[in-house]
């Protein structure tokens, strides 16, 4: 069966408010095989809602409409859903009750637009809300000839999630179909995201019951398959079948098979080779020491490093000498060769990571482009180095860059 999922509220229409509790509806639902074919956010306009209700209501089997269920001149969830499917509201009596009884216990004097938190749905069934005072409906209808459910749930957080829990699941465990849902989360860096479609297309598009999206961000490209089938088993067979052949296709640009983070699988080879690693950072400021230590338990391999901004610190932390910076300049191969040595050295660690570029908007000069970028791994046999030019803003040529050295980390951990 699928669903759709409408948030309610013009304040995520904006830049200061986001919709997160599609993710956590998203991923309940999937747990009973259902999956979510739609997200919609609709502002506080009645029209609008009816609309956006029933455009909805055709095309999938399960509606979940979150929040506008307050008090105010601007929560129209229940009068929208009530117009969409021609249908009267009604005051229920007990709700009311119920409305006076949890103003009092708080000892407070309930306005009374706070009503309008009573008024019912005809035929819907009131779900309870012991978090809010705004309950829930759920409605199982027919429209247009075909079976709906709808579940109007409210919008806070702590207020959503276990009223959606506690009253929609088990209505949806009584009538959807038993189905299973399978996923594999592939991950893959510094691949180019048209070269990995291209690479992996000619895979998963043989496999039509297999869901495949792709998704790519600063130098890391993630593979999501998801399969739906009547057991759990087969699902499961056809999504690892599928993930094998595309590990095979994408050989040392594979770093995940599990959803696991480039800095997560770096400080698992690290692990394994009982090594350590040191870093000294200029163009990236501390970010490759930061999304390492993000990782529980990096103490382990991770000993520290250094943000060697200036000159005078790339001497002084990592031991670069002055006269090498003078001569080829802060960003260079030399410099950061140096640099993954020397924190190498300094730290005592196995593996030296040294990093020098121009992240920009300006230092750039006729021959060095902002988004060059020069990395030094190092260790006790060998120190080499590569160079890049990404593209970007500034925070871009940041993020690429941590990303490539982390990889670089991986594969001589290889």
């Amino acid at each position: 069966m699928r669903s759709e999922i409408i948030a309610v509220g013009s304040e995520m229409l904006t830049p200061f408010r986001q919709d997160t509790n599609s993710l956590y509806l998203t991923e309940q639902l999937n747990s009973i095989g259902v999956t979510v074919a739609f997200k919609t956010i609709v502002g506080d306009r009645r029209k609008d809602l009816v609309n956006s209700i029933r455009i909805a209501l055709g095309r999938v089997d399960i509606l979940i409409i979150m929040g506008g269920l307050g008090p105010t001149e601007d929560d129209l969830t229940r009068e929208a859903v009530a117009e969409a499917l021609s249908l009267t509201l009604r005051r229920d009596a007990a709700q009311v009750a119920a409305l006076h009884a949890r103003a009092a216990s708080q000892r407070m004097t309930m306005p009374s637009n706070n009503l309008k938190q009573a008024d019912v749905i005809e035929g819907a069934t009131i779900l309870a809300n012991p978090n809010g005072s705004a309950p829930g409906q759920w409605i199982d209808t027919v429209y247009k000839d075909y079976r709906k459910l709808i579940a109007l749930v409210p919008g806070p957080p702590n207020e959503c999630k276990p009223l959606f829990d506690a009253q929609c699941l088990p209505r949806l465990r009584e009538v959807v179909p038993p189905r299973f849902i399978a996923t594999r989360t592939l991950k893959a860096a510094m691949i180019p995201e048209s070269q990995a479609d291209k690479l992996l297309a000619p895979i998963y598009s043989t496999y039509t019951d297999v869901d495949t999206t792709i998704l790519a961000h600063a130098g890391d490209i993630q593979l999501t398959l998801l399969c739906t089938k009547p057991t759990l088993e087969a699902a499961q067979e056809r999504v690892d079948e599928l993930a094998e052949k595309m590990e095979e296709a994408l050989e040392d640009w594979l770093y995940s098979s599990e959803a696991e983070s480039l800095e997560q699988i770096v400080l698992y080879y690290l692990g394994l080779r009982q090594a350590t690693l040191a870093v000294a950072e200029s163009c990236t400021g501390g970010l490759i020491a930061q999304r390492i230590t993000s990782v529980p338990g990096s103490s382990r391999s991770f000993l520290g490093g250094a943000i060697v901004y200036s000159d005078s610190l790339k001497t002084a932390f990592a031991g670069v000498p002055a006269d090498l910076i003078a001569q080829h300049g802060a960003v260079s191969e030399e410099v950061a060769k140096a640099l993954a040595q020397g924190i190498r050295i300094r730290t005592g660690a196995t593996i030296g990571l040294g990093i020098t570029g121009i992240a920009g908007p300006t230092g750039a000069t006729e021959t060095k482009p902002v988004g060059l970028v020069y990395i030094a791994v190092s260790d006790a046999t060998k120190t080499e180095v590569w160079d890049r030019t990404f593209r970007g803003d500034r925070k871009r040529v940041r993020e690429w860059a941590s990303q490539y050295a982390l990889d670089l980390v991986r594969k001589r951990l290889m």
